[in-house]
């Protein structure tokens, strides 16, 4: 996700809140959103695979998935 888009998901959410989007800029907020969150989700995804837990025993295991 860059800034610019970032950048204009914000300025959509402004302009919403203050004059009011049209049909094509909802969408394209929506569109901006959901990819944001998907970003968001593979970043959090990627750090908890990195991710291994101390025992107290001084051995490390990988958490495991759900």
């Amino acid at each position: 996700m860059t800034d610019e888009r970032i950048e204009k998901i914000n300025h959509l959410a402004h302009k919403a809140k203050t004059i009011g989007l049209t049909k094509e800029e909802t969408a394209e907020r929506d569109k901006l959103r959901r990819e944001y969150i998907d970003s968001i989700k593979a970043n959090l995804r990627a750090q908890l695979d990195n991710t291994y837990v101390l025992e107290p025993d001084g051995t490390k295991r990988k958490l495991k998935k759900k």
